[in-house]
């Protein structure tokens, strides 16, 4: 069976749930006209470089899920190349769920959400956590932002899909109310 780029998601039991309720076939059109993304675009890069948060998802090798938020200065998610993000990891809590979760499972996801404007990218993949590479630090790291970036985290992009704007509340940053 042709593997699509949706099956990172849509695995078959939730296949059948979506025949079950009716949903199926609306996307089986998509997946013969291709299916998400997989490849890192232009309309995916600017709405990446306007970000100043995001969730990152992770797993254990149990299925243990944790839900990780992201923050730094607008743009601190970066594309490396067409089929990589980055970013520089701050210091924190000191829990280090997230990168002991990548330690033992590189299955990764990232929740990017546009509250002002209501728009929501989901991205499935993989990430590794990165240490000992002064030069991607530098290129991830912002001397205008006050956090010791103790690390990268690249993500290697494996699908992509713009998600519906229903039911998303918007919501503006305090410095851009006015």
């Amino acid at each position: 069976m042709k593997k699509i780029s949706s099956d990172i998601a849509f695995t078959p039991p939730i296949k059948a749930i979506q025949t079950e309720k009716g949903s199926r076939e609306h996307y089986a059109r998509m997946e013969e006209a291709g299916g998400w993304h997989t490849r890192i675009t232009p309309e995916l890069e600017e709405f990446v470089a306007g970000l100043d948060m995001f969730y990152m998802g992770t797993a254990n090798t149990d299925g243990q899920p944790y839900i990780q938020y992201r923050g730094g200065p607008t743009g601190f998610l970066r594309v490396l190349d067409d089929a990589t993000l980055g970013f520089a990891d701050f210091g924190g809590n000191r829990q280090y769920i997230s990168i002991g979760n990548l330690s033992e499972n590189p299955k990764a996801f990232l929740f990017l959400m546009d509250y002002a404007n209501r728009r929501r990218i989901k991205v499935w993949g993989t990430a590794r956590v990165v240490e000992d590479d002064p030069e991607l630090l530098a290129k991830l790291a912002d001397p205008s932002y006050r956090a010791r970036v103790e690390r990268a985290i690249c993500f290697s992009v494996e699908a992509w899909d713009v998600n519906c704007k229903q039911h998303i509340h918007q919501r503006v940053r305090v410095d851009e109310a006015d």
